[in-house]
């Protein structure tokens, strides 16, 4: 249970001098917070053996009445959290007495990070956490769970949950507890949930993202998907564009790719900001990118401005309608690109996405990796060298052959 204790704190006035803060001071499990009240300008008006002011001070009785009237409020809270066998902290107590608005529970918090992810237009990573929030709340059923009660039981049980659902990739999985981890910390910082309640960790639940295969397409599939013969003006021919455009590109993103205007293009240089990260990203265009926009220039609408036609009737102002019609569009492409491996006689899976790998995978190890981090955009160059080395198996297919011809 928590203690109270009513004691003054010296300060300094800023000019070498001391003033004294009246303060309660609240303990739960070793943790400590203040409530402080007024201020005394010296020790002779308190009596620290009774913890009140003394009639030296001339407005001591409404003092000693506003010390005595907090006490009992910190009192009957703590008595109130116990009788009803709640987790609280010292923290939490006097939030709640100074009347600040506290996060108590799990939902609470997941809904304020989601809310401020909107207030910063991150309206894609909001939409994103929402769902994995409503996943975890589907499981849990109880809109009022405290962080306390989301231990590794628990969290095994969802994770057994979200598999016997068969529809969520083991990836997807670890980004779910990675979203409660995160809003877990926060809990701890704000002093909603106590550390010793931290169900993540060595000997606790572990977060381990699996590692994905990722197969690009060879330069000679890259060119019978080119050379394919498709009828200008249909879906089919459009969707080849698409990826190619992103391939040439050294693997832009779909997104960034749909949300490209006419105006991000001076004197041959493509100028954009990718959406992934917020970096502001200039890339000269290749002639082979020059030939695909000529095809899309002649229906530019100076009023839209968008490159290609799937956000066009987007209203941009309106985040989730441009998120959508972004998520239609890579459906509708994915479901073409596999047309368009059948035709080309490709037996890889082929997605918007193969073409970052396309790029990954036939860059190889022509190119520095110091340059390869300025082509994909990457932040740090381990994790474009960590991606290239999906590509790159010379050594190790001609140490095997070595070892194996005898």
């Amino acid at each position: 249970m928590a203690t109270i204790k009513v004691l003054l704190h010296p300060k300094s006035d800023g000019s070498g001098g001391k003033l004294y803060r009246i303060a309660i001071r609240v303990t739960k499990d070793r943790k400590q917070n203040y409530l402080y009240l007024a201020t005394l300008s010296s020790l002779n008006e308190w009596d620290n053996q009774a913890r009140k002011v003394t009639t030296k001070n001339p407005k001591y009785s409404q003092l000693n009445r506003l010390i005595r009237k907090k006490y009992d409020a910190i009192e009957d809270l703590i008595l109130e959290y116990e009788s009803s066998k709640k987790t609280y902290t010292a923290r939490q107590v006097i939030d709640e007495i100074k009347g600040a608005k506290v996060g108590e529970t799990f939902f609470q918090l997941a809904e304020e990070h989601v809310t401020n992810l909107r207030i910063v237009k991150k309206h894609n990573r909001a939409i994103s956490d929402n769902s994995k929030i409503n996943n975890f709340l589907e499981f849990v059923g109880n809109k009022n769970l405290a962080f306390s009660d989301i231990d590794e039981t628990l969290l095994n049980k969802f994770k057994y949950y979200l598999q016997a659902k068969g529809k969520v990739s083991e990836r997807s999985i670890m980004n779910i507890l990675i979203l409660i981890r995160l809003l877990y910390n926060r809990a701890i910082k704000m002093g909603i949930v106590d550390r010793k309640f931290y169900p993540f960790g060595t000997d606790k639940i572990r977060i381990k993202l699996p590692e994905t295969m990722k197969i690009g397409l060879d330069e000679l599939e890259l060119r019978r998907i080119e050379d394919l013969e498709l009828k200008e003006g249909t879906t089919i021919a459009h969707t080849r564009n698409i990826f190619l455009f992103s391939f040439y590109l050294a693997g832009i993103r779909i997104a960034d790719i749909l949300k490209m205007k006419w105006t991000d293009i001076k004197q041959d240089r493509l100028y954009y900001k990718m959406g992934k990260n917020n970096k502001v990203v200039s890339i000269k265009l290749p002639e082979k990118v020059i030939d695909i926009l000529s095809y899309y220039k002649k229906d530019r609408d100076k009023s839209i401005d968008y490159i290609f036609p799937e956000l066009k009737k987007a209203d941009p102002k309106n985040a989730r309608d441009v998120y959508a019609k972004v998520k239609t569009a890579t459906k509708k492409f994915n479901n073409n690109l596999t047309d368009i491996a059948e035709l080309a006689e490709i037996d890889k899976k082929l997605t918007n996405h193969i073409a970052r790998h396309s790029f990954g995978n036939i860059a190889g190890d022509k190119v520095s990796p110091q340059m390869l981090q300025k082509l994909y955009r990457h932040t740090h160059l381990s994790t474009t060298i960590g991606y290239q080395g999906n590509f790159i198996h010379k050594d190790t297919d001609d140490a095997l052959e070595k070892i194996l011809n005898f």
